[in-house]
């Protein structure tokens, strides 16, 4: 108990410190909240556009009432002040590449079956795409999804881009807007109850980004192109 309210006093601190200068900064557009799962914990899948958008979407969850838990990198862990608020928070590094990063999933099926909501970016890191779609995806949150039986719930984020770009300077005029677009949970139920084998966590995670992807479209009024390959660094279809 005394654990958990450490964490809460983390959250309200970090958004006492972040919200201030994003809403100078930006305005926001948020929309699908109601279709976050209550009572339960479920997984959210989201594209990874800008090293700001974690906060951004941390503080649209907070505004939920939620806490979430990013499968995060274990490098920012070793960042000062950021590694300090990424403990506090009880936010889960991953060993990326390793056998450790077992663990990390390990850690989000237990906040999943305690009943949190742990947000994964299928990217695994800010996405390659030169057009900013997201790329070919991970099988993080399939995996998490289809070991708990938990829902997962597609997140489409625009905007923090313009404020921390990967390259270049922050683009301030005309005022950036923050949107975040929540789906419908992903309907993974074809793939629940099988042996989680690679074309089982494949075809969930190809769905999980399918639905992230339709979402952005939505945000970006256009359409996407054929899926980013961060192997080849070239497009490539993906098989319905």
């Amino acid at each position: 108990m005394a654990q958990q309210r450490g964490v809460g006093l983390a959250f309200a601190v970090a958004a006492a410190v972040v919200r201030p200068p994003l809403r100078l900064l930006a305005s926001r557009r948020w929309r699908g909240a109601e279709r976050l799962p209550r009572g339960s914990g479920f997984v959210v899948a989201a594209n990874h556009i800008s090293h700001l958008d974690p906060v951004t979407l941390a503080d649209f969850s907070l505004a939920q009432g939620l806490r979430p838990s990013f499968l995060a990198k274990a490098s920012l862990f070793r960042v000062p002040v950021v590694g300090t608020a990424l403990r506090r928070t009880a936010q889960v590094p991953v060993l990326r590449g390793t056998a450790d990063a077992r663990l990390a999933l390990a850690a989000g099926e237990q906040r999943v079956h305690d009943g949190g909501c742990v947000v994964v970016y299928p990217d695994g890191t800010i996405t390659r795409d030169p057009e900013l779609w997201p790329m070919l995806g991970k099988t993080g949150a399939a995996r998490i999804a289809l070991a708990t039986g938990c829902p997962v719930v597609p997140v489409a984020q625009w905007g923090p881009h313009l404020l921390v770009p990967r390259h270049g300077r922050p683009r301030l005029r005309p005022r950036p807007c923050l949107q975040v677009l929540v789906g419908e949970p992903v309907d993974l139920d074809r793939f629940r109850g099988r042996p989680l084998d690679a074309g089982v966590l494949q075809g969930a995670t190809a769905a999980i980004v399918d639905a992230v992807v339709a979402l952005l479209e939505q945000l970006r009024d256009e359409h996407a192109p054929a899926r980013w390959d961060p192997v080849t660094d070239s497009r490539r279809q993906v098989a319905p």
